[in-house]
């Protein structure tokens, strides 16, 4: 199956972009359509997580948006055992209606061995990056797509500290394919580091699918793959559930539980629980 992966990527590929040209040239003029117009969108926070996979559209010019919580990640091997607790988070800035500036890290760090009797801390590598929305359809059924590319320079304190400049480059899409049921699939590559230094290259693919009962209740599933998942490694795959809830308009609450389903070095299981932050620094339309 993971053999497979690079040419089911490309087969994404291709599938996302003929879908975004057949969504455009199908698109209806104002005086043919005799569809009823959909419901205006509305204007609530719109985070990236929780989640494996990144959404493709970005947030409002002038606006800043916070995404953090704290995840706890558990691992076996043989008698030794590993928990590892860190803050993921992403801080988003809006620039016009097709940019944003990213920053994102899982900040602090903590890993327990061997059953409490060594403990590490200290802050892991921080990415910068962006997110540019590329398109998006019209109508009821959304068909959006977007990029998102990260640098994560040599950095990180004590045992944390990467040796190379690392990132990844991946395609996002959202696709509203029935009432209340939205599919967001992710694409890409990557250039990492594995734990003993050495670089590599992996494909990255990411799947979530979305019910939505109610507007600001969002029940998920979601899957993500990398292949390999370090130097001449297997494909590591992890599984993940989970719920997020918007509160007001700016505010957004969520948990999720997850485990690994193929590889060696995913987390078996993991727990996460997040908050997630908006405000706008200028006033701005929403259609700008």
């Amino acid at each position: 199956m993971f053999k497979l992966l690079p040419r089911f990527i490309a087969l994404l590929i291709a599938v996302f972009f003929s879908a975004s040209a057949l969504a455009q040239s199908h698109r209806p003029q104002p005086e043919q359509s005799t569809q009823p117009q959909c419901a205006d969108e509305p204007d609530l926070i719109n985070a990236d997580r929780p989640g494996i996979a990144d959404g493709s559209t970005v947030i409002d010019t002038g606006t800043i948006q916070i995404e953090s919580g704290i995840q706890q990640e558990f691992r076996r091997s043989g008698d030794s055992r590993e928990h590892t607790f860190f803050v993921p988070t992403l801080l988003r800035f809006g620039v016009d209606s097709h940019w944003e500036f990213r920053i994102e890290g899982n900040t602090f760090t903590r890993v327990t061995t061997s059953d409490s009797t060594d403990i590490t801390s200290g802050f892991a590598p921080v990415s910068l990056g962006f997110k540019y929305h590329i398109y998006k359809s019209t109508g009821c059924h959304r068909f959006s797509l977007g990029t998102i590319g990260r640098v994560f320079p040599a950095w990180g304190s004590k045992e944390f500290r990467t040796q190379h400049t690392t990132g990844d480059i991946r395609l996002a899409a959202d696709w509203d394919f029935a009432p209340k049921l939205s599919l967001n699939p992710n694409i890409g590559v990557g250039r990492y580091e594995d734990d003993q230094g050495r670089q590599f290259a992996a494909g990255l693919f990411a799947m979530t699918l979305n019910y939505l009962p109610k507007e600001r209740l969002n029940p998920f599933v979601d899957v993500g793959v990398q292949s390999p998942e370090r130097k001449h490694g297997p494909a590591g795959a992890i599984v993940d559930s989970g719920v997020a809830l918007i509160i007001g308009q700016n505010l957004q609450l969520d948990a999720a539980v997850g485990t690994r389903v193929h590889g060696d070095t995913g987390p078996h299981p993991f727990l996460a629980f997040g908050v997630s932050w908006r405000a706008g620094l200028v006033h701005t339309s929403k259609d700008q």
